[in-house]
C-alpha cells in the first residue's frame, strides 16, 4: 500500500504528542522519525536551503523534479515540514509560537548556536515550563558534562571511531572496520527518541520540563558495553573479532557454496545438532570439539572444519538443512531481502509516494504493536509544504504567514524544493 500524501490522519500510540523538530542530516531525523512512525505530530522547521540531505538523492534517472530524494523520504517520511529563516527575528518569533504548545523541541546545533540565536532551552523554557527540549551533539552539551571536546563537529564516522565500535569491528586484530549502516547517526538517534519520551512522560506527572542530552560518542560507548566490562575485570583491551564471538564458539559467520550463513551453536547439544545435519557427526565427537571449552581452546581448527562442511550445500540447502533446528540465518542482501516472506509479512518494505514517478521503497517501522500500531503512512514533505497550516494553528496572522513565506522566497530561488502551503 502507498503511503498518501493527503492530511494526516490521528494513528500510533503517540498521536498526542507534538515535536518541533529542527534536528538535520541522519542522527537526530532518525530518532525524529521514530516517534512520527508511531504517530507523533513531527514538525520539521526547515532554513531557507532546507535540510542538507534534501538534495543528497538518490533520484530515479527519470526523476525530472527531483524534490524528494531517497535519502530524505526514508528518515523524514510521515512528518510535516515548516519553512523558518531562524536568522530573522520574524523567524524566530514564529518558532516560539509553535513552541508554545508543543511536548518537546529537538535540535542537533553545535553547542551554543540555539544560544547565539536566542532560542536556547533556558529562553524556550520560560515560553512553555513543560517543554522537553532534546540536543543530540557529537560529545554533548555542557549542561550535564563538559567534554574537552564539545566545540569538535561530528558525523558518524567519528563517532563510531572515538565511541569504540570501529576498535572492535574488522576482519583480524589489526585492521578496525566501519560498520556498514550509519551507526554513529542511528543509534544516537533512536537514544534521543528515547531520552524524549521519557522526559515527556516525566512532564506530564509533575508538569516539568528538562533538557535531554545524548552525545553521539556517548550512545556508540553504550552499545559496545561488552568491551567496557571486559577491560575492567579482564584488563583486555578489545581488539577486532573477525566474524566470530571472542569467547563462544561457534559464534559467527561460515561459508556456504554461494555465500554466508550464520550460527549460534555454541551449546553443546546444538553444536551436535549442527554437525548432525552438514553430515559431519564425527565433528561432534571429536575430544577437540566435544565441549564448549574444548572448542574454545580449538576455535581455528573448528571453524576450518566446520566451513569446509557447509560450503558444500548451497543457502537454499542449509536453509533445509538448518532452519528451524538451531539459531541459523543466511547473510541476505537487499535483493535477496525483498525477495523473502519474512519481511513482506512483517511489513518492513514500505512504498511511498514520490512526486513526479512510481513510489519508492523505504525501510518499515519494526516496532509492532496491536492496539496502536505504527506504519509509515505518508511521504516525507516538500520543503515549506506545511507552513501556512502549522503557522495559522500556532496563532499567527495571515499577513505574518505570507511575510515570512515571501523572506523564504528571497533567500531560497537557487534551492527550489516545492512551493510552501
Amino acid at each position: 500500500m502507498t503511503a498518501s500524501t493527503a492530511g494526516r490522519a490521528p494513528f500510533g500510540a503517540l498521536s498526542d504528542i507534538r515535536v518541533i523538530d529542527l534536528t538535520q542530516m541522519l542522527a537526530g531525523p532518525y530518532g525524529t522519525m521514530m516517534l512520527a512512525d508511531h504517530g507523533a505530530q513531527v514538525i520539521k522547521v526547515e532554513p531557507p536551503e532546507g535540510d542538507m540531505t534534501r538534495q543528497a538523492g538518490p533520484f530515479r534517472q527519470d526523476d525530472a523534479q527531483k524534490v524528494l530524494g531517497g535519502y530524505f523520504q526514508s528518515i523524514d517520511r510521515n512528518k510535516l515540514s515548516v519553512c523558518l529563516d531562524l536568522k530573522t527575528d520574524a523567524g524566530r518569533a514564529a518558532l516560539k509560537a509553535l513552541v508554545r504548545d508543543a511536548d518537546a523541541v529537538t535540535e542537533n546545533f553545535r553547542a551554543g548556536v540555539m544560544e547565539r540565536l536566542g532560542l536556547g532551552w533556558e529562553v524556550l523554557r520560560e515560553i512553555n515550563p513543560r517543554l522537553v527540549y532534546g540536543a543530540l551533539r557529537g560529545f554533548g552539551d555542557p549542561r550535564t558534562g563538559a567534554s574537552p571536546y564539545v566545540d569538535w563537529p561530528a558525523f558518524d564516522p567519528v563517532a563510531q571511531a572515538m565511541g569504540g565500535i570501529m576498535a572492535i569491528t574488522g576482519p583480524d586484530a589489526n585492521t578496525p572496520t566501519k560498520v556498514g549502516p550509519g551507526v554513529g547517526d542511528i543509534i544516537p538517534g533512536m537514544m534521543l527518541a528515547f531520552g524524549v519520551l521519557a522526559a515527556v512522560h516525566h512532564a506530564r506527572r509533575t508538569g516539568e520540563g528538562q533538557f535531554v542530552d545524548v552525545s553521539m560518542v556517548d550512545a556508540v560507548l553504550a552499545v559496545c558495553e561488552r568491551m567496557v566490562y571486559q577491560h575492567s575485570i579482564q584488563g583486555v583491551v578489545s581488539r577486532p573479532e573477525g566474524n566470530h564471538h571472542p569467547f563462544l564458539t561457534p559464534f559467527g559467520l561460515l561459508p556456504a557454496a554461494d555465500g554466508w550463513i550464520a550460527v549460534a551453536a555454541q551449546q553443546d547439544p546444538t553444536f551436535v545438532a549442527l554437525c548432525a545435519a552438514v553430515d559431519a557427526p564425527a565433528l561432534a565427537a571429536d575430544p577437540r570439539f566435544a565441549t564448549h571449552a574444548a572448542r574454545n581452546a580449538n576455535r581455528a581448527e573448528v571453524l576450518a572444519a566446520l566451513g569446509e562442511r557447509t560450503s558444500r550445500f548451497t543457502k537454499a540447502e542449509l536453509n533445509r538443512r538448518l532452519g528451524g533446528r538451531i539459531p541459523y540465518g543466511p547473510v541476505l542482501n537487499i535483493a535477496e531481502i525483498a525477495a523473502d516472506p519474512h519481511f513482506a509479512a512483517r511489513s518492513m518494505l514500505a512504498e511511498v509516494e514520490q512526486p513526479g514517478g512510481d513510489p519508492v521503497r523505504v525501510a518499515g517501522v519494526p516496532i509492532k504493536m496491536t492496539a496502536t500500531p505504527g506504519g509509515v503512512r505518508t511521504r516525507a514533505p516538500l520543503l515549506g509544504e506545511h507552513t501556512r497550516a502549522q503557522l495559522r494553528l500556532a496563532g499567527l496572522s495571515d499577513d505574518e504567514i505570507q511575510s515570512l513565506i515571501d523572506l523564504r522566497a528571497a533567500r531560497a530561488l537557487d534551492h527550489p524544493q516545492g512551493a510552501p502551503q
